[in-house]
């Protein structure tokens, strides 16, 4: 992230390229934003800062970002930040970062409520906040089921409250900001072939969208871009009929209904927020992986917490199906297409899509290189313009 990678054995020593946010801030005086659900070290975070080969230096990214400074840094990942000795640190030294980042002249918030509350506050200029030691709940667990570490974290704030809050504080900056957000969970139950909270994240993520866009367009000077960093092989094939009030079900694929047979889905009409309340309905979506480990097939959701479709095998290094649901009514045994070593549904190579509104939109359009997105960020702000004379 954010170097060109050498073969040198230390993975801090690479040459560095200079990112987005060191760009803004430096040439601009503009705020920074970060905001994500996932851990705030997770790759896409901390590639707006960092400078690692290796992604899993939380502790060297978790310095990287103290160094960076960044105006609003928020999301899960505090087990990083907190000193060995703590409960639930992850560092490998005593450095209290949490402390670090208050000395510096941050306000700390680690629930929903605290965080609203300082962002509110107009003297507040800079936010940090962590919601969770590793990564946040989904939409569908902190709305509905309370399942994951919602009982341990029962105050995490929805994405979107992230994003008012965030854009509360940035917009405090009078030289504009720049904010990336993240609804990074979408992925992670994407690999966990957890197809609802997935689905249910991505609603979350259009009320984003939507929020920012009712926020910037009395303003007209901001431009939004949306965009996914990779895809799944995940294909919506019809629908699957199951009454999970019986226990009596169908063979497997006969509950899997396509083409005429299909039907429309019978959940819930959605609430407010465009969530249905419950997704244990008996004609659900039908959404399929291409890539496979090894694992019992439900065709349920998962109501006592996210799926986990494998466990270690016997051979280090390898995986096998996780007997946890063998016992579901209706599971069999899938075999997968991918080898032992891989526990989850992995990342495919199609084309992603790229929407934009606002200053510099016009120039999305057809198909593009993903680099091309970095350039028309940076001519949007001002930065491809030459230099005045005497300009740093």
């Amino acid at each position: 992230m954010g170097v060109y990678a050498d073969r040198t054995i230390d993975p801090l020593d690479d040459p560095k390229v200079e990112n987005i946010t060191s760009l803004v801030q430096r040439r601009l005086g503009m705020a920074v934003g970060i905001v994500t659900n996932t851990e705030i070290e997770d790759a896409t975070p901390a590639a707006m800062v960092a400078h690692v080969r290796r992604r899993a230096e939380y502790d060297r990214i978790v310095e990287q970002f103290f160094a960076a400074k960044p105006d609003v840094l928020m999301g899960g990942g505090l087990a990083n930040f907190l000193p060995k000795s703590a409960h639930g640190s992850k560092r490998k030294d005593e450095t209290d970062f949490l402390e670090k980042f208050r000395a510096s002249g941050y306000a700390v918030a680690l629930t929903g409520p605290e965080m609203n509350a300082l962002a509110a506050a107009p003297e507040t200029k800079r936010l940090l906040g962590l919601f969770t030691l590793g990564n946040m709940d989904g939409a569908l667990d902190r709305k509905f089921l309370k399942r994951g570490t919602v009982p341990k974290f029962p105050e995490q704030p929805d994405l979107t409250e992230q994003v008012r809050a965030a854009l509360n504080v940035l917009a405090r900056n009078e030289a504009g900001f720049f904010l990336m957000v993240e609804s990074g969970m979408i992925d992670k139950y994407t690999h966990l072939l957890d197809m609802e909270r997935a689905v249910y994240d991505t609603i979350m993520l259009d009320n984003v969208v939507r929020l920012v866009r009712d926020w910037s367009e009395p303003r007209g000077d901001t431009l939004i871009l949306v965009v996914a960093d990779h895809n799944h092989p995940i294909g919506l094939v019809g629908t699957i009929d199951d009454d999970m009030s019986k226990d009596a079900v169908a063979p497997l694929r006969e509950r899997v209904r396509v083409y005429e047979r299909a039907g429309f889905p019978n959940y819930p009409a959605p609430d407010a927020e465009g969530y249905p309340e419950r997704v244990d309905v008996s004609r659900r979506l039908a959404l399929f992986s291409a890539s496979l480990p090894d694992h019992y097939e439900t065709l349920r959701p998962k109501l006592d917490g996210p799926n986990d479709p494998t466990a270690p095998g016997t051979q280090e290094g390898t995986f096998v199906a996780n007997e946890r649901y063998k016992s579901v009514p209706g599971a069999a045994l899938r075999l997968g297409n991918l080898p032992a070593m891989i526990n989850a549904d992995v990342h495919s190579g199609e084309d992603v899509i790229l929407t934009a509104t606002g200053p510099g939109s016009e120039r999305v359009h057809g198909q593009m290189e993903n680099t091309e997105v970095f350039r028309i960020i940076a001519e949007a702000l001002g930065l491809g313009q030459a230099r005045a004379a005497g300009s740093q």
